[in-house]
C-alpha cells in the first residue's frame, strides 16, 4: 500500500500535550512489527511542528461503535465479526502482544467487508515466559474487572463483554454498576437469556469465565461452533454501508 496512491488515515498527536510519549511510541512500534489481514497496517509517521502524523490505511465504514450505536447487530453477523476479531487477536497472541484496550472503538471497518483490530497505545509486549502483566490499563469504565488476572489472553473476557455490549440485550442495572467496576465480583447478567441461540450463550460462556484456566484461549475460541459456522467477511458489507451512509446522512 502507497501512501501516495492510497486514501490514508491520519492520526496527529500533540508531542507537547502528550502526558505519556511512552504510548504514542509504542503504538507506531506495535503496528510496525506487527502486519496481519486483521491489523490495521501502519505507513509511515512524520514530525510536522509539534505534531506527530501516523499515517495509517483508511478504514472507510468506520467503526463497531457506529455500528452498534446506530442499530442491531443479529448474531450471524457477530459470528462473522468475532472471527475476524479473535483471528487478529490470536495473531497478536502468538507474538506476544497484549492489546489491553479492545473496545469497540478500535476495531474498525472497511466497505469491502475487512475488520481489523486498531489504537495499539496501551499494547504491551510479553516475553514468552512472561504469562500476564500486573497492570490493568485501558478504557477507564471499560472491561478489566478488579478480580480478572490481566494475562496475555485476558482479551478472551474483553471480547466476550463486547459482545454483550453488542447484543444489548444484558441486564441494563449492569451498566451503571461498570462505573464501579472495583466493587464488581460478578459476571454480568442477560437480561433475557432465551433470545439468544445456545451455540452464542455457550460461547460467551467459554469467554466470560472468572478463572483463567477455564477461560478459552483467542486460539480456542476460533473452534468454538459459533465462529467455525460464521459467514464471510463479505456478509457485513450490507450492514457497514447501511450504517455509514446513516451516518452521512446525519451530518447533512
Amino acid at each position: 500500500m502507497s501512501v501516495a496512491t492510497c486514501p490514508v488515515a491520519i492520526k496527529k498527536i500533540n508531542v507537547q500535550k502528550l502526558k505519556r510519549k511512552k504510548v504514542m511510541v509504542n503504538e507506531i512500534m506495535v503496528m510496525k512489527r506487527n502486519r496481519n489481514p486483521r491489523v490495521v497496517s501502519y505507513l509511515d509517521s512524520y514530525l510536522v511542528h509539534e505534531q506527530i502524523w501516523l499515517v495509517m490505511e483508511y478504514m472507510d465504514g468506520g467503526t463497531l461503535y457506529d455500528v452498534i450505536r446506530m442499530t442491531k447487530i443479529y448474531e450471524d453477523d457477530i459470528a462473522t465479526l468475532s472471527r475476524e476479531c479473535l483471528q487478529g487477536l490470536e495473531f497478536l497472541h502468538s507474538n506476544h502482544v497484549m492489546h489491553r484496550d479492545v473496545k469497540s472503538l478500535n476495531i474498525l471497518l472497511r466497505t469491502d467487508g475487512s475488520v481489523k483490530l486498531a489504537d495499539f497505545g496501551f499494547s504491551a509486549q510479553v516475553t514468552p515466559k512472561q504469562s500476564r502483566r500486573s497492570s490493568v490499563i485501558g478504557t477507564a469504565c471499560g472491561w478489566r474487572l478488579k478480580w480478572l488476572k490481566v494475562n496475555h489472553m485476558a482479551p478472551k473476557w474483553t471480547y466476550g463483554l463486547l459482545e454483550l455490549w453488542a447484543l444489548k440485550w444484558w441486564n441494563e442495572r449492569f451498566l451503571t454498576r461498570m462505573k464501579v467496576l472495583s466493587r464488581h465480583t460478578g459476571i454480568p447478567e442477560l437480561r433475557q437469556p432465551k433470545l439468544l441461540s445456545p451455540l452464542l450463550r455457550d460461547f460467551l460462556s467459554c469467554c466470560l469465565q472468572r478463572d483463567e484456566r477455564r477461560r478459552w484461549c483467542a486460539k480456542e475460541l476460533l473452534q468454538h461452533p459459533f465462529v467455525t459456522s460464521a459467514n464471510p467477511a463479505s456478509s457485513l458489507v450490507p450492514l457497514i454501508i447501511l450504517v455509514k451512509k446513516w451516518k452521512e446522512e446525519r451530518k447533512k
